[in-house]
Protein backbone atom coordinates (compact mmCIF):
# COMPACT_ATOMS: atom_id res chain seq x y z
CA UNK A 1 0.00 0.00 0.00
CA UNK A 2 1.49 3.35 -0.78
CA UNK A 3 1.97 5.78 2.23
CA UNK A 4 -0.99 8.52 1.32
CA UNK A 5 -3.46 8.48 4.14
CA UNK A 6 -6.65 6.90 2.56
CA UNK A 7 -10.12 7.90 3.54
CA UNK A 8 -12.75 5.42 0.94
CA UNK A 9 -16.43 6.92 0.70
CA UNK A 10 -18.27 3.78 -0.39
CA UNK A 11 -21.05 4.19 -2.02
CA UNK A 12 -23.62 1.25 -2.75
CA UNK A 13 -26.67 0.71 -4.64
CA UNK A 14 -28.47 -1.52 -2.67
CA UNK A 15 -31.17 -3.01 -5.70
CA UNK A 16 -28.08 -4.09 -7.80
CA UNK A 17 -27.57 -7.02 -8.88
CA UNK A 18 -31.25 -7.87 -7.29
CA UNK A 19 -29.27 -7.21 -3.88
CA UNK A 20 -25.77 -8.90 -4.36
CA UNK A 21 -23.77 -5.57 -4.03
CA UNK A 22 -24.94 -5.55 0.09
CA UNK A 23 -23.65 -8.94 0.08
CA UNK A 24 -20.12 -7.60 -1.53
CA UNK A 25 -20.03 -4.47 0.48
CA UNK A 26 -20.32 -6.30 3.53
CA UNK A 27 -17.22 -8.12 2.58
CA UNK A 28 -15.64 -4.61 1.09
CA UNK A 29 -16.38 -3.14 4.99
CA UNK A 30 -14.87 -6.20 6.84
CA UNK A 31 -11.43 -6.46 4.61
CA UNK A 32 -11.26 -2.25 5.28
CA UNK A 33 -11.79 -2.27 9.10
CA UNK A 34 -9.34 -5.74 9.66
CA UNK A 35 -6.85 -2.98 7.65
CA UNK A 36 -8.06 0.25 9.65
CA UNK A 37 -8.76 1.70 6.62
CA UNK A 38 -11.08 4.80 7.18
CA UNK A 39 -14.06 4.80 4.99
CA UNK A 40 -17.81 5.64 5.25
CA UNK A 41 -20.58 3.51 3.46
CA UNK A 42 -23.61 5.62 1.26
CA UNK A 43 -26.19 3.63 0.56
CA UNK A 44 -29.90 4.77 0.56
CA UNK A 45 -28.61 8.37 0.24
CA UNK A 46 -25.49 9.91 -1.63
CA UNK A 47 -23.95 12.71 -0.43
CA UNK A 48 -23.83 16.09 -2.18
CA UNK A 49 -19.88 15.89 -2.75
CA UNK A 50 -17.10 13.71 -1.41
CA UNK A 51 -14.77 16.59 0.27
CA UNK A 52 -12.30 15.08 2.73
CA UNK A 53 -12.44 11.66 0.91
CA UNK A 54 -9.29 10.21 -0.99
CA UNK A 55 -11.09 7.61 -2.90
CA UNK A 56 -14.52 6.56 -3.55
CA UNK A 57 -15.38 2.65 -4.23
CA UNK A 58 -18.61 2.05 -6.17
CA UNK A 59 -20.39 -1.47 -5.64
CA UNK A 60 -23.08 -2.19 -8.44
CA UNK A 61 -22.75 -2.87 -11.57
CA UNK A 62 -22.92 -0.73 -15.03
CA UNK A 63 -26.34 1.33 -14.13
CA UNK A 64 -24.98 2.18 -10.71
CA UNK A 65 -21.78 3.45 -12.24
CA UNK A 66 -23.63 5.18 -15.14
CA UNK A 67 -26.00 6.76 -12.61
CA UNK A 68 -22.76 7.89 -10.58
CA UNK A 69 -20.86 9.50 -13.29
CA UNK A 70 -24.15 11.68 -14.08
CA UNK A 71 -24.77 12.23 -10.49
CA UNK A 72 -21.36 13.98 -9.99
CA UNK A 73 -20.40 14.50 -13.82
CA UNK A 74 -16.61 16.67 -12.39
CA UNK A 75 -16.18 14.34 -10.10
CA UNK A 76 -11.66 14.04 -10.34
CA UNK A 77 -11.06 11.77 -7.14
CA UNK A 78 -10.21 7.90 -8.25
CA UNK A 79 -12.79 5.64 -8.50
CA UNK A 80 -13.10 1.50 -8.51
CA UNK A 81 -16.42 -0.10 -9.59
CA UNK A 82 -16.74 -3.95 -7.69
CA UNK A 83 -18.80 -5.74 -9.65
CA UNK A 84 -22.37 -5.70 -7.55
CA UNK A 85 -24.45 -5.50 -10.56
CA UNK A 86 -25.95 -7.96 -12.96
CA UNK A 87 -23.69 -7.99 -16.29
CA UNK A 88 -20.28 -5.68 -15.21
CA UNK A 89 -19.14 -5.16 -18.58
CA UNK A 90 -17.62 -1.76 -17.27
CA UNK A 91 -15.90 -3.94 -14.53
CA UNK A 92 -14.95 -6.51 -16.62
CA UNK A 93 -13.42 -3.30 -18.76
CA UNK A 94 -11.23 -2.58 -16.23
CA UNK A 95 -10.27 -5.74 -14.56
CA UNK A 96 -10.87 -8.46 -16.26
CA UNK A 97 -11.20 -11.96 -14.37
CA UNK A 98 -9.87 -10.89 -11.29
CA UNK A 99 -11.43 -11.78 -8.23
CA UNK A 100 -12.61 -9.44 -4.77
CA UNK A 101 -9.12 -9.77 -3.37
CA UNK A 102 -7.30 -8.89 -6.31
CA UNK A 103 -9.38 -6.19 -7.08
CA UNK A 104 -8.85 -4.90 -3.52
CA UNK A 105 -5.49 -5.00 -3.48
CA UNK A 106 -5.69 -3.19 -7.32
CA UNK A 107 -7.97 -0.66 -5.46
CA UNK A 108 -5.64 -0.04 -2.55
CA UNK A 109 -2.22 0.17 -4.66
CA UNK A 110 -2.84 0.75 -7.92
CA UNK A 111 -1.92 4.46 -9.45
CA UNK A 112 -5.23 6.44 -11.19
CA UNK A 113 -5.49 6.52 -14.28
CA UNK A 114 -7.76 8.36 -16.62
CA UNK A 115 -10.44 6.61 -18.99
CA UNK A 116 -12.36 7.77 -21.60
CA UNK A 117 -16.18 8.66 -21.27
CA UNK A 118 -18.68 9.44 -23.71
CA UNK A 119 -21.63 12.05 -23.83
CA UNK A 120 -24.74 11.63 -25.63
CA UNK A 121 -27.44 14.32 -25.62
CA UNK A 122 -26.90 15.03 -22.39
CA UNK A 123 -26.34 11.73 -20.32
CA UNK A 124 -22.83 10.77 -19.66
CA UNK A 125 -21.41 6.80 -20.72
CA UNK A 126 -18.33 4.67 -19.57
CA UNK A 127 -19.47 1.68 -21.71
CA UNK A 128 -21.44 1.44 -24.30
CA UNK A 129 -24.22 3.55 -26.35
CA UNK A 130 -26.67 2.17 -28.32
CA UNK A 131 -29.92 2.11 -30.44
CA UNK A 132 -31.98 -0.11 -32.46
CA UNK A 133 -31.94 -3.36 -31.19
CA UNK A 134 -30.30 -3.25 -27.91
CA UNK A 135 -31.99 0.03 -27.09
CA UNK A 136 -35.47 -2.37 -27.44
CA UNK A 137 -34.03 -4.66 -25.50
CA UNK A 138 -33.07 -2.14 -22.60
CA UNK A 139 -36.86 -0.86 -22.66
CA UNK A 140 -37.89 -4.19 -22.31
CA UNK A 141 -35.79 -5.03 -19.38
CA UNK A 142 -36.41 -1.45 -17.56
CA UNK A 143 -37.64 -2.37 -13.55
CA UNK A 144 -36.98 -5.73 -14.02
CA UNK A 145 -34.85 -7.90 -11.83
CA UNK A 146 -31.74 -9.26 -13.36
CA UNK A 147 -30.00 -12.15 -12.79
CA UNK A 148 -26.54 -12.06 -12.88
CA UNK A 149 -24.11 -12.11 -16.29
CA UNK A 150 -25.60 -12.11 -19.46
CA UNK A 151 -29.09 -14.15 -18.34
CA UNK A 152 -31.76 -11.89 -18.54
CA UNK A 153 -30.42 -9.93 -21.19
CA UNK A 154 -30.25 -13.44 -23.48
CA UNK A 155 -33.97 -14.52 -23.08
CA UNK A 156 -34.95 -10.58 -24.28
CA UNK A 157 -32.21 -11.04 -26.88
CA UNK A 158 -33.94 -13.89 -28.22
CA UNK A 159 -37.43 -12.50 -27.57
CA UNK A 160 -36.92 -9.98 -29.91
CA UNK A 161 -34.71 -11.39 -32.40
CA UNK A 162 -39.10 -12.26 -33.47
CA UNK A 163 -40.24 -9.48 -33.19
CA UNK A 164 -38.27 -6.22 -33.96
CA UNK A 165 -38.58 -3.89 -36.70
CA UNK A 166 -35.74 -2.00 -38.21
CA UNK A 167 -36.63 1.37 -38.34
CA UNK A 168 -34.92 4.40 -40.54
CA UNK A 169 -31.81 6.37 -39.45
CA UNK A 170 -29.45 9.25 -40.88
CA UNK A 171 -26.16 9.47 -39.46
CA UNK A 172 -23.18 11.61 -39.52
CA UNK A 173 -20.01 12.02 -38.23
CA UNK A 174 -16.28 13.52 -38.78
CA UNK A 175 -15.78 10.98 -41.85
CA UNK A 176 -19.47 9.29 -43.07
CA UNK A 177 -23.02 10.47 -43.79
CA UNK A 178 -25.43 7.15 -43.72
CA UNK A 179 -28.96 6.30 -44.18
CA UNK A 180 -30.91 3.58 -44.23
CA UNK A 181 -32.33 0.92 -42.06
CA UNK A 182 -30.40 -0.49 -39.56
CA UNK A 183 -31.24 -3.82 -36.74
CA UNK A 184 -28.74 -1.91 -34.32
CA UNK A 185 -26.40 1.01 -34.26
CA UNK A 186 -23.26 0.55 -31.09
CA UNK A 187 -20.99 3.21 -30.45
CA UNK A 188 -18.41 1.38 -27.75
CA UNK A 189 -16.24 2.78 -25.58
CA UNK A 190 -15.53 -0.76 -23.97
CA UNK A 191 -15.67 -3.98 -25.68
CA UNK A 192 -18.86 -5.63 -24.49
CA UNK A 193 -22.12 -5.27 -23.58
CA UNK A 194 -25.36 -7.23 -22.07
CA UNK A 195 -23.30 -9.05 -20.01
CA UNK A 196 -20.76 -10.35 -22.10
CA UNK A 197 -21.12 -9.86 -25.72
CA UNK A 198 -18.01 -8.93 -27.44
CA UNK A 199 -19.85 -6.47 -29.20
CA UNK A 200 -16.36 -4.20 -29.75
CA UNK A 201 -13.30 -6.68 -29.47
CA UNK A 202 -10.71 -4.00 -30.15
CA UNK A 203 -11.77 -1.25 -27.70
CA UNK A 204 -10.01 0.88 -25.73
CA UNK A 205 -11.00 3.05 -22.61
CA UNK A 206 -8.03 5.71 -23.08
CA UNK A 207 -7.28 5.58 -26.67
CA UNK A 208 -9.76 8.69 -27.36
CA UNK A 209 -12.01 6.81 -30.09
CA UNK A 210 -15.53 5.15 -30.14
CA UNK A 211 -15.72 1.85 -32.04
CA UNK A 212 -18.78 2.29 -34.17
CA UNK A 213 -20.78 -0.73 -35.46
CA UNK A 214 -23.82 -0.58 -37.94
CA UNK A 215 -25.39 -4.04 -37.82
CA UNK A 216 -27.66 -4.31 -41.64
CA UNK A 217 -31.13 -5.69 -41.66
CA UNK A 218 -31.35 -9.36 -41.32
CA UNK A 219 -33.89 -11.71 -41.24
CA UNK A 220 -35.20 -13.80 -38.33
CA UNK A 221 -33.28 -16.75 -39.29
CA UNK A 222 -29.88 -14.65 -39.63
CA UNK A 223 -30.57 -13.29 -36.84
CA UNK A 224 -30.59 -16.20 -34.56
CA UNK A 225 -27.36 -17.81 -36.77
CA UNK A 226 -25.07 -15.04 -35.76
CA UNK A 227 -25.99 -14.27 -32.38
CA UNK A 228 -23.64 -16.44 -31.02
CA UNK A 229 -20.85 -14.98 -33.61
CA UNK A 230 -21.45 -11.47 -32.60
CA UNK A 231 -21.46 -12.68 -28.76
CA UNK A 232 -17.72 -13.87 -29.19
CA UNK A 233 -16.45 -11.12 -31.12
CA UNK A 234 -15.72 -12.86 -34.03
CA UNK A 235 -18.31 -10.53 -36.36
CA UNK A 236 -15.66 -8.14 -37.85
CA UNK A 237 -15.43 -8.47 -41.35
CA UNK A 238 -19.07 -10.00 -41.93
CA UNK A 239 -21.14 -8.82 -44.92
CA UNK A 240 -24.20 -7.51 -42.56
CA UNK A 241 -21.58 -5.25 -40.46
CA UNK A 242 -20.15 -1.78 -41.05
CA UNK A 243 -17.37 -0.77 -38.62
CA UNK A 244 -15.74 2.26 -38.25
CA UNK A 245 -13.72 4.77 -35.65
CA UNK A 246 -15.17 8.01 -34.45
CA UNK A 247 -15.03 11.05 -31.79
CA UNK A 248 -18.00 13.05 -32.54
CA UNK A 249 -21.40 11.85 -34.48
CA UNK A 250 -25.04 12.22 -34.94
CA UNK A 251 -27.78 10.04 -35.27
CA UNK A 252 -31.39 11.06 -35.97
CA UNK A 253 -34.86 9.77 -36.87
CA UNK A 254 -38.36 10.63 -37.68
CA UNK A 255 -39.47 8.09 -34.69
CA UNK A 256 -38.65 8.34 -31.26
CA UNK A 257 -35.34 5.83 -30.98
CA UNK A 258 -35.07 3.23 -28.27
CA UNK A 259 -31.81 3.95 -26.84
CA UNK A 260 -29.36 2.65 -23.91
CA UNK A 261 -26.55 4.04 -22.22
CA UNK A 262 -24.82 1.67 -20.51
CA UNK A 263 -27.78 -0.60 -20.77
CA UNK A 264 -30.23 2.31 -19.57
CA UNK A 265 -33.01 2.79 -21.38
CA UNK A 266 -33.56 6.46 -23.03
CA UNK A 267 -35.83 8.03 -26.23
CA UNK A 268 -35.20 10.34 -28.31
CA UNK A 269 -35.42 11.38 -31.77
CA UNK A 270 -31.89 12.96 -32.10
CA UNK A 271 -28.24 11.53 -30.69
CA UNK A 272 -25.47 13.65 -30.17
CA UNK A 273 -22.78 11.98 -29.08
CA UNK A 274 -19.20 12.77 -28.54
CA UNK A 275 -15.68 11.31 -26.59
CA UNK A 276 -14.99 12.86 -23.28
CA UNK A 277 -11.09 11.61 -23.33
CA UNK A 278 -9.66 10.98 -20.18
CA UNK A 279 -12.80 12.70 -18.18
CA UNK A 280 -12.40 10.07 -15.21
CA UNK A 281 -9.84 8.71 -13.01
CA UNK A 282 -9.90 5.20 -12.20
CA UNK A 283 -7.37 2.48 -10.50
CA UNK A 284 -7.05 -0.39 -12.52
Amino acid sequence: MNGRVKNIAIVLNPLAGSGRGIVLAEKILTSLKIKSIPFQLFSSRWPTDFNGFSDIWIVGGDGTMNYFINSYPTIQLPLVLFPGGSGNDFNWMLYGNKNFEQILETALTAIPKKVDAGKCNEHLFLNSCGTGFDGSVAKSLTGKSKKKGKTSFYKQVIKKMFTYAEIQYEFTSDLKLIKGKFLTISIMNGMRAGGGFYIAPMASIQDGLFEVTFIKPLSILKRLFFLPIIEKGKHKGASFIEHFQSKKLKITSDQPMDIQLDGEYYSSKQMNIELLPGKFLFKF
